[in-house]
C-alpha cells in the first residue's frame, strides 16, 4: 500500500497509537479518549529488533490505515538501544515525508533528542491535569470523525497515569532502567485476562538473579490503570506474607477488630468476593516454597502474580512462564541505561563476560559508572580472579562469575563506606529475604560487633551505609503501609547476595555476626506462644532460627526461644514447619550434646507432639514410651517432664484405637498434676481435658460433658474466655452436647465461638477448622442439609490446601462431607470420598481400626442407596461383628452399626433376626445412652418397622408412639428426625470420627 492510498480520506478514522512498553498506560489512557470522541484506535508496541535498521522499522508504521499517533519519551528513542544519528537519519528520511501522517505527544521528563521535532508540533502531556491533557489530545487531532462511541460510557475507562490505584502497597519503585521483557510483560498480560475468575495466577519462575522481581514490579506499574488494588507481599516466609496480607484490612476500609487472624479473614474475603474492588493485583515475590504458603494465594476476580525459583507451582494452579537471562540486546541496552559512559561495545564485552545475568549486570553496571576503572580493565580482574575475597567459596547453584564480580564490588564498598559491608555482614546472618529492621535495630549495644558499634543509634551514619547498599542494588528496602516508623520497614537481601557475602567470611567473623543476630532473636522473643497476639512476632522470628546458627547454640536463651517457636507452630497449625524445625534443631543438638543429652529427650516430646498432628501415632507412641522410659530412669517417673511425654502416650493410644489404655494413663497423669501442681494449674486443666477425651472415645458422652463442662469454666476464669485453650474447650463442650442429641445447646453455644476462632486465630487455623466442623454437623444435625453440605465443601476444600487430604482433620472433615452427600442424593461424590478416606484409614491405622470399621459402614450405606443390597448387607454385618469385636457390644459406634445391620436383615428378608437385634440394640441404647438420645430413639423407630414386618402390630405401635413422644419432647415435632419417624422412615446411623 501507497503512502498516498494509507492516507486517504476512507481510513483517516482511524488512529495507530505507536508507544514503549515502558508507556503502555499513557498509550491505553490516550486511546480511551479518542474512542471516547469517535476515533477507531489500534495499538502498536514499538520495540524494533536491533538487527532491522530504524529507516525500515519506522517506514513499517506507514502500513497501517490512517494516522499514526506517537507516544514519545527517552523509552521509545533509547529502545535497541539506537544513537542519535540514526534517528536523525531516520526521520529525514521516513517521517519528514509523511508528516501529515504522524502526529506526536511527549510524556518525557526529560528533553527529548532532536529527532523530535521531526514529527511536527509535538504536545506536551507530562505535568498535566488529567481534563487538560484530555483537552490537548482531542485537538491534536482535529475534529472528531464520528459520534461518540456511546457504548464506553457504561465501562470503567482506563486511570489517567498519574492517578495511582485507589489501594497502592508495597511496590517497589519503578525502575527506570528497566529493560526488554516486553514479550514477557505481553504473555503475563493476556494469560491473566483470558483466564477465569479464581485462576488469574501467574508464576514467574527462573533462577536466582535472573530478575523475576523486576519483571513482576515493572508489570505492577505499567498496568496499574487497569487495577483498583495493588499489594506487594513478600512471600519468602508464611510469616511475612501472612502479615502483608493482614496489612491489607485497613487499606481496603474493613472494619475489623484488633486480632491478626480477623483481619486476615476479612482481606481473603473482600478479594474473594471482589468487594469494594474486583480489579485487584497481588504480587506474591520471592515463594520459593510453595507447601507452606500456597492456601494463602488469594482467589477471587482479580490477578495474583508469583515469582519464584520452584517450579513446583505449576503444580498449585498456576500457569508457569519461565524467565531466562537476558537475551544480548537486552544486557547491552540495561548496561547502557546503568552505566551510560559504557559504549556499546563495552557494554557487549561486559554482558559477556556476566553471563547476562541481570542483577550481576546491575550490581557491577552501577559501581562502575561511578568508578575510574575501564570494562576492559574490569573484566580482565574478573576473569582473573585476582580480586576475589579470602576463602571464598563458590557453589554450584549459581554462575562462578557472579562471585567475582560481587567480591570485587564489595571490595570497592569497603573503600568508600565500609560501615555498609559490615551492615551487610550482619544482614547475611538473617536468612535470605525479608529481614524485619526491627530485628537488626534491637540488637543490643553491648553485643554488636565492633565494627558496628554505634551505627545503630547514630541515624546518619545508619542511613548513608543504607543508601549505598541501595544505591548499588546490594539491598532493597521496604516499608509497610500505615506506618510512620521507620524501624517499622524491612530489608530485602537476595538469595545470591546472602550466600555470597557469608561465603567470603572467615569462621571467626561468622560467629561474631551470628552471635550478634541470635542476641537480636533472643531479645524479641514473645515467650508466650499461646497468646495469638504475639503470633505476628513469632512469624519473623521463626525463620531466621537456622541461619543465625540459634539451632547449634549452646546458650540457654536460644533454648527457650526454640521451644517457644515449636509451640506457636504448633498451636498456629503450622505442622509442616513445626516437623522441620524439630528435626533440623535435633539433629544440631545432637551434634553439639551427643544422643543422650536432656534437651534432646525434652524435644523429643515436642517432635512427637508435631507428628501426632499428621496422625503418624504408632510412631509418636514409640518416640513417647522411650522418652517415658528415659527420663523416668533418669529424673522420677513423677517429674512434669514426664508426666507431659505420658499426656502425649494418651494422645497416641487414643490414636490408635487403645481408649481403655489411654483412660488409664490419663486419669493417672491428671491425679500426678493434681497432687503436683495444684487443681487449678493450666497443665492440671490440661490433663482433665485430655481424660475427657479419653471418656468420649470410649462412648461416655455424659461424664466427658462433666469433665469438659468444668474445665470450660475453669479456663474461662484462670486464662479468659479468649485464649486459644478456653476455646478449645468450648468445642468439646459442644461436641459432648451433640454426641448426646442437644444439637441446639451446641449450636448455640458455637456460633459466637466460630466467630471469634476466625478472628483470633484466622479462618484456616486447625483449631477455627475444628469449630466450624462441629457447627456444620450441629446444622446437619438440626436437619439443614443443604446449608451442612455447603459448609462441610468449603471446609473441606480449606482443609486439604491447608493440612493436605490425609491430615486426621481432614479425614473427619470429608467422613462428614460424604455422608452429607449420600444423604442429599449425590451418590458418586459421596462414594468416591468415601472410598478414599477408607482407604487413607485403612492404610494409616489398619483395617480393624474402628475408624476403618465405621467409614466402611458408611460405604455399606451408600452401596444400599445405588441398589447393591446384598454387598451393602454382607458388609455391615462384617462391621457389626468387627466393631463389637475392637470395642464391646455397648460402645454407641457398635450399637450405630447394629442399627444399620438391623435394617440390611430386614431388606433381605430375614425379619425375625432384625426384630432381635433391632430390640437388643434398643436395650442396650437405653441402658448406655439414656431413653432420650437420639440413638436409642431410632432404635425404637426401626424396632417398631421390624414388629410391624412381623404383624405384631399393637407392640409396633406402642413402641413407635413411645419413640414419637420422646423425638418431639426432646428435639421437636418439626425436627427432621420427627417427620421422618412419623412418615415411618427407617433411619439409619452414619459414622462420624473424633477428635483425637
Amino acid at each position: 500500500m501507497t503512502a498516498e492510498e494509507s492516507s486517504a480520506p476512507a481510513a483517516a478514522e482511524r488512529v495507530t497509537i505507536s508507544y514503549a512498553g515502558f508507556n503502555r498506560a499513557w498509550a491505553v489512557w490516550i486511546g480511551d479518549c479518542l474512542e471516547r470522541n469517535g476515533w477507531e484506535v489500534a495499538y502498536q508496541r514499538w520495540n524494533p529488533p536491533v538487527e532491522i535498521p530504524l529507516d525500515v522499522a519506522l517506514g513499517d508504521l506507514l502500513r497501517v490505515q490512517g494516522r499514526v499517533l506517537v507516544v514519545l519519551s527517552d523509552w521509545y528513542f533509547k529502545l535497541g538501544p539506537r544513537t542519535d544519528e540514526e534517528w536523525e537519519s531516520a526521520v529525514r528520511s521516513i517521517v519528514v515525508p509523511h508528516v501529515h501522517r504522524f502526529a506526536a505527544v511527549s510524556v518525557a521528563t526529560q528533553p527529548l533528542p532532536g529527532a523530535a521535532s521531526a514529527f511536527g508540533g509535538v504536545v506536551e502531556l507530562w505535568g498535566t491535569g488529567v481534563r487538560e491533557a484530555e483537552r490537548r489530545v482531542v485537538r491534536l487531532l482535529g475534529p472528531a470523525p464520528g459520534p461518540a462511541d456511546s457504548t464506553l460510557g457504561g465501562r470503567p475507562g482506563p486511570r489517567f497515569p498519574y492517578d495511582q490505584p485507589h489501594v497502592w502497597g508495597g511496590v517497589p519503585r519503578r525502575n527506570v532502567r528497566f529493560t526488554g521483557r516486553e514479550d514477557t510483560m505481553q504473555t503475563i498480560y493476556d494469560t491473566l485476562q483470558r483466564a477465569e475468575p479464581g485462576a488469574g495466577v501467574v508464576t514467574l519462575w527462573g533462577m536466582s538473579g535472573v530478575g523475576k522481581t523486576q519483571i513482576a514490579a515493572e508489570y505492577a506499574h505499567r498496568f496499574s490503570t487497569e487495577y483498583d488494588l495493588v499489594w506487594w507481599v513478600p512471600a519468602d516466609q508464611r510469616g511475612t506474607l501472612r502479615q502483608r496480607l493482614a496489612e491489607l484490612a485497613p487499606a481496603l476500609g474493613l472494619t475489623t477488630g484488633p486480632e491478626y487472624g480477623e483481619r486476615l479473614r476479612a482481606v481473603g474475603t473482600a478479594l474473594r468476593r471482589g468487594t469494594p474492588y474486583a480489579r485487584w493485583l497481588v504480587v506474591l515475590d520471592g515463594a520459593d516454597d510453595p507447601e507452606p504458603i500456597s492456601d494463602l494465594v488469594p482467589s477471587g476476580p482479580g490477578h495474583v502474580i508469583i515469582t519464584s525459583q520452584n517450579r513446583q507451582w505449576e503444580e498449585h494452579n498456576t500457569v508457569l512462564h519461565p524467565v531466562p537471562t537476558y537475551d544480548r540486546d537486552e544486557s547491552v541496552a540495561f548496561v547502557r541505561r546503568r552505566a551510560p559512559r559504557i559504549t556499546p561495545a563495552e557494554a557487549d564485552l561486559l554482558s559477556a563476560a556476566l553471563g547476562d545475568l541481570p542483577l550481576a549486570l546491575d550490581q557491577t553496571a552501577g559501581w562502575l559508572n561511578d568508578s575510574a576503572m575501564s570494562v576492559a580493565e574490569y573484566v580482565d580482574l574478573l576473569n582473573s580472579g585476582s580480586d576475589l575475597e579470602s576463602g571464598l567459596r563458590v557453589a554450584a547453584d549459581f554462575p562462578m562469575t557472579y562471585y567475582t564480580a560481587f567480591s570485587i564490588l564489595l571490595n570497592r564498598l569497603r573503600e568508600t563506606v565500609p560501615e555498609s559491608v559490615d551492615l551487610l555482614r550482619l544482614c547475611a546472618h538473617f536468612a535470605p529475604g525479608a529481614i524485619p529492621v526491627q530485628l537488626v535495630r534491637g540488637i543490643p549495644q553491648a553485643d554488636l560487633p565492633e565494627p558496628l558499634s554505634g551505627l545503630m543509634e547514630d541515624p546518619l551514619r545508619w542511613n548513608t551505609a543504607i543508601n549505598k547498599l541501595i544505591q548499588y542494588s546490594v539491598i532493597r528496602w521496604g516499608s509497610p503501609e500505615q506506618e510512620a516508623d521507620p524501624e517499622a520497614g524491612t530489608i530485602h537481601l537476595h538469595r545470591m547476595v546472602h550466600q555470597t557475602v557469608r561465603a567470603g567470611m572467615s569462621e571467626e567473623d561468622r560467629e561474631t555476626y551470628s552471635r550478634a543476630v541470635r542476641r537480636a532473636l533472643s531479645a524479641a522473643d514473645p515467650q508466650r506462644a499461646a497468646d495469638t497476639r504475639r503470633w505476628s512476632r513469632f512469624e519473623k522470628i521463626v525463620p531466621h532460627l537456622e541461619a543465625s546458627g540459634a539451632l547449634h547454640s549452646r546458650h540457654a536463651d536460644m533454648h527457650r526461644l526454640i521451644f517457644n517457636c515449636l509451640n506457636y507452630l504448633f498451636l498456629a497449625g503450622e505442622y509442616t514447619l513445626g516437623i522441620q524445625l524439630a528435626e533440623r534443631t535435633e539433629r544440631a543438638w545432637k551434634e553439639v550434646y551427643g544422643e543422650d543429652h536432656p534437651l534432646v529427650w525434652d524435644l523429643n516430646s515436642q517432635y512427637a507432639t508435631m507428628l501426632r498432628a499428621t496422625g503418624d501415632y504408632a510412631r509418636t507412641e514409640r518416640i513417647d514410651r522411650a522418652v517415658i522410659e528415659h527420663l523416668s530412669a533418669h529424673r522420677g517417673p513423677r517429674d512434669l517432664t514426664v508426666l507431659r511425654a505420658e499426656e502425649g502416650l494418651g494422645a497416641d493410644l487414643r490414636g490408635l484405637a487403645k481408649y481403655d489404655e489411654a483412660l488409664q494413663v490419663s486419669e493417672q497423669v491428671l491425679a500426678d498434676y493434681r497432687q503436683l501442681v495444684g487443681e487449678l494449674d493450666p497443665r492440671t486443666l490440661n490433663a482433665r481435658h485430655n481424660a475427657a477425651d479419653s471418656l468420649r472415645m470410649l462412648g461416655r458422652y455424659r461424664e466427658a460433658l462433666e469433665s469438659d463442662r468444668a474445665n470450660l469454666q475453669a479456663r474461662r476464669e484462670l486464662l479468659g474466655s479468649r485464649h486459644n485453650w478456653s476455646l478449645y474447650s468450648e468445642i468439646m463442650y459442644a461436641w459432648d452436647l451433640r454426641l448426646l442429641g442437644r444439637y441446639a445447646e451446641a449450636q448455640s453455644v458455637l456460633e459466637q465461638s466460630v466467630e471469634v476462632h476466625r478472628n483470633l486465630m484466622g479462618e484456616n487455623n486447625p483449631q477455627t477448622l475444628t469449630a466450624e466442623l462441629n457447627h456444620a454437623l450441629c446444622v446437619l444435625r438440626s436437619g439443614d442439609r443443604e446449608e451442612a453440605g455447603a459448609r462441610l465443601a468449603r471446609l473441606l476444600e480449606r482443609a486439604e490446601q491447608v493440612l493436605g487430604d490425609a491430615s486426621p482433620l481432614t479425614l473427619i472433615i470429608a467422613t462428614s462431607y460424604s455422608f452429607t452427600q449420600r444423604a442429599r442424593g449425590n451418590l458418586d461424590l459421596a462414594r468416591e470420598i468415601g472410598e478414599r478416606t477408607t482407604k487413607h484409614y485403612a492404610e494409616a491405622l489398619g483395617a480393624r481400626h474402628p475408624y476403618t470399621i465405621g467409614t466402611t459402614v458408611n460405604h455399606a450405606l451408600v452401596l444400599r442407596a445405588i441398589g447393591e443390597r446384598q454387598q451393602s448387607h454382607m458388609l455391615t454385618e462384617e462391621c457389626l461383628a468387627d466393631m463389637s469385636a475392637a470395642l464391646g457390644l455397648d460402645h454407641p459406634w457398635t450399637l450405630g452399626v447394629a442399627l444399620n445391620a438391623a435394617a440390611g436383615r430386614n431388606l433381605e428378608g430375614d425379619v425375625e433376626g432384625a426384630a432381635e437385634l433391632s430390640r437388643e440394640t434398643v436395650r442396650r441404647a437405653g441402658a448406655v445412652l439414656g431413653r432420650t438420645h437420639p440413638l436409642y430413639l431410632s432404635s425404637q423407630v426401626a424396632l417398631a418397622t421390624d414388629l410391624r414386618g412381623l404383624r405384631r402390630r399393637r407392640e409396633a405401635d406402642k413402641v413407635e408412639e413411645e419413640a414419637l413422644s420422646g423425638l418431639i419432647s426432646s428435639l421437636g415435632s418439626q425436627h427432621a428426625h420427627t417427620i421422618s419417624a412419623r412418615a415411618r422412615v427407617r433411619p439409619y446411623w452414619d459414622f462420624e470420627p473424633l477428635p483425637i
